[in-house]
């Protein structure tokens, strides 16, 4: 069906004729770049049409055209060019929360929205069906709620639309570690009015690990679109994505005590112990089946010049049955007693997992005057459910040294006959959760300079209870989330100053308080953020930039604070951490042909009140590395004989991760800097595009308190055929 459906897609591509310029013969390539590298307007963000100068929250996007230029292939890889994000965790391809994670003003958030509704992707994301990624920060749940955003901001995907002329495209690329992928964007009329419109995007990749050349992982993308544009006020959107994977996991190295009891202060002491950078430790044969499916309908109405009507119905459902290998870096009694460290190999697979989301929205929009004020309001509604269904078996296998043994007797046979053996342990999560939630946001024009902004979401959570483990008891608990935003336009549409505040929380359910193991209902916990800052939009839109400082203040978190005999946590609520930054960005189209993106970033983030005294006043070990910076530039020729000639540098900077930090332990994952290069040659009817990620072979590693090593050197060759 896979290859089938490529293939289908493919062969529509090659019998269409080339009737219709693409689209960058429809503006300049000057344009292009100004419009969706620079320019950052938007409607998505705040579900109201608010320009980049107006807008009191602070907010980055990265564009299609920015992936092509860069030539990248995923979500993940366009997340690079985000100030004040850090890459935290690869996707393991598990049904619920298999996704990758990332770290945004020292919280953990994830890749959970698509076009404003809940639809997370437990795999890595195939960027085919992506128009541009946007990054909204700070505590988002006055619009989102407080399932689809973290305290740190939240990640809403836009996908291409469907277009009312026909083109498309088809491409081949091919690169480092076995990598090899086909796709095709097809955008067709079905009617003579072309008012029924279809845009097909599919993707087939795959790719060895660059630790095993034996294990080959596949991808398969397929992200349909239909439009119907009913009349000048009433159009239908049909919007699918559907992701399939085979893969067998990325190494996950975590820690069951802090290497620095034995003196060791980072990652680069373990290699020096023994630990290799190239190696995977398991054999071939362990592979996960994973599948994501995300289904929005949308209609929107125009009831009026100054009323417009949206209503979506959002289906999402993930599902996994496979293996999971990870490893623990500890000796061989668990326990530091001065032993050699090695690798505890272990598994945690999961069987016919699934996970599913049921979302409807309704949005009205109104923009009207109130006296001789401009007044726009947003009044919505909301409903999901959350269906989950999953069972974890889990067990370790073995023990090795780090380095010197032969490694491949961790294989599918291994682990099979383990299972069988009955020896393992499991962990079911079957629960349903119906959130109910209003809201409503005005931006009020005071004056041609002066911008108001109020909102406020009652949102309420009903458990229905199920298994997290063991039995958990049903519960409802609801919460109102409000936000103020201020901006003065100093210059008009030029130069304004901003200032907000933002609300989120959520809701963690029951826990235990004490060596009984008695339940109590946690009160809801809070995230409040205080930011203030300043925009630019100069020299005729080519340069905006934002300057902002933020504090966010977290109350009534869950805190471990001992065990039980059953060896279940015993917590308190009584955490409180604050999170305070300054962040920087810069997008600038100054020179002809000549773009810039660039980011710098800065996050102190500590336990304020807890009764843990061992981690008072210290940075939490998942808030990330402090300081963050990321560049591109990018020159394109736009005239001459090189016309259409690109290239291109940038780069990501991570200080020390610190996923050990506490009075008596600390442990780091090494800063590092990976640079990135590429280049183009993009004509009317064809681009060829290479890439060179992490030129400088830089050995680093991402981790959520734990150490996965990444990528070192690797290229992608592309070639587009456009019709």
């Amino acid at each position: 069906m896979r290859k089938s459906t490529v293939l289908l897609g493919l062969l529509g591509a090659a019998l269409l004729s080339a009737q219709t310029t693409d689209s960058i013969k429809e503006n300049t390539i000057d344009a292009v770049i100004l419009n969706t590298i620079v320019k950052k307007d938007t409607e998505s963000s705040h579900k109201m049409p608010l320009k980049f100068i107006e807008n009191p929250q602070v907010y980055s996007s990265v564009d299609k055209t920015v992936l092509e230029n860069q030539n990248l292939f995923t979500v993940d890889e366009a997340l690079r060019n985000v100030t004040g994000l850090q890459k935290m965790w690869n996707a393991t391809h598990r049904s619920g929360d298999g996704g990758s994670y990332v770290n945004l003003r020292g919280f953990i958030a994830s890749n959970s929205m698509r076009n404003g509704m809940v639809s997370p992707v437990s795999s890595t994301i195939d960027a085919i069906n992506i128009e541009k990624v946007e990054v909204l920060k700070g505590p988002s749940a006055t619009l989102y709620g407080s399932n689809g955003a973290s305290y740190g901001g939240l990640i809403n995907r836009i996908t291409k639309k469907p277009l009312d002329h026909f083109q498309g495209s088809v491409s081949l690329a091919g690169g480092s570690n076995d990598f090899a992928r086909v796709q095709s964007d097809v955008n067709v009329p079905l009617n003579r009015s072309r008012s029924l419109l279809l845009r097909l995007n599919t993707a087939y990749t795959t790719e060895s690990s660059f630790q095993n050349a034996a294990a080959k992982s596949h991808y398969y993308a397929f992200a349909p679109s239909l439009l119907w544009n009913v009349s000048d006020k009433l159009n239908v959107l049909l919007d699918y994505e559907g992701f399939e994977s085979r893969t067998q996991a990325e190494q996950n190295l975590f820690f069951i005590f802090s290497p620095s009891l034995y003196g060791y202060k980072d990652m680069y002491d373990i290699e020096k112990l023994g630990l290799n950078y190239n190696e995977s430790y398991i054999s071939e044969g362990l592979y996960n089946t994973g599948r994501s499916r995300n289904l929005i309908g949308q209609i929107n109405y125009r009831i009026s010049e100054k009323v417009k009507s949206t209503t979506l119905v959002s289906s999402s459902y993930s599902y996994s049955d496979g293996y999971n290998p990870y490893f623990y870096i500890t000796t061989e009694s668990y326990t530091p007693d001065q032993t050699p460290l090695g690798l505890y190999r272990g598994d945690q697979s999961t069987r016919d997992s699934k996970q599913k989301i049921f979302q409807i929205q309704q949005n009205f929009n109104l923009d009207f005057p109130i006296g001789s004020m401009r007044n726009r309001v947003l009044v919505g509604a909301d409903y999901m459910r959350s269906n989950s269904d999953q069972l974890f078996v889990y067990g370790i296998i073995d023990f090795v040294p780090l380095s010197g043994a032969d490694y491949s007797g961790f294989n599918k046979e291994t682990l099979a006959n383990f299972y069988e053996s009955g020896a393992y342990g499991s962990y079911p999560m079957q629960s349903i959760k119906d959130t109910y939630s209003a809201y409503v946001s005005d931006v009020l024009s005071v004056t041609e300079q002066l911008k108001v902004m109020a909102a406020l979401r009652f949102e309420s959570n009903d458990f229905k209870g199920g298994v997290i483990g063991t039995p958990v008891a049903s519960y409802n608990q609801s919460a109102l989330s409000p936000k103020l935003g201020l901006v003065y336009e100093v210059i008009p549409e030029k130069f304004s100053v901003f200032g907000n505040y933002q609300n989120s929380f959520k809701s963690n359910g029951y826990y235990i308080s004490d060596a009984s193991e008695t339940l109590v209902l946690s009160d809801p916990e809070t995230a409040n953020q205080f930011e203030a800052g300043l925009k630019t939009n100069l020299l005729q839109g080519r340069l905006n930039a934002t300057v902002s400082y933020y504090d966010i203040d977290v109350r009534n978190s869950l805190q471990t604070v001992g065990y039980t005999s059953s060896n279940l946590a015993i917590q308190d609520q009584m955490a409180t951490l604050e999170s305070k930054g300054v962040e920087l960005e810069l997008n600038a189209y100054l020179v002809k042909g000549f773009s810039v993106i660039a980011g710098l970033s800065y996050n102190d983030s500590r336990y304020k009140d807890t009764a843990d005294e061992t981690i008072l006043n210290r940075r939490p070990n998942t808030a990330s590395s402090p300081w963050l910076a990321n560049f591109s530039a990018n020159y394109q020729f736009l005239d001459g004989r090189l016309k259409g000639l690109g290239m291109g540098i940038g780069g990501n900077y991570a200080s020390a991760n610190r996923i050990f930090n506490t009075t008596t332990a600390q442990f780091e994952l090494p800063s590092y800097l990976v640079l990135n290069a590429n280049a183009f040659y993009d004509q009317e009817r064809y681009r060829i595009g290479l890439s060179v990620n992490n030129f400088t072979n830089e050995k680093h590693w991402i981790g959520y308190t734990t150490a996965n090593p990444q990528k070192l050197r690797n290229g992608a060759l592309s070639f587009t055929y456009k019709f």
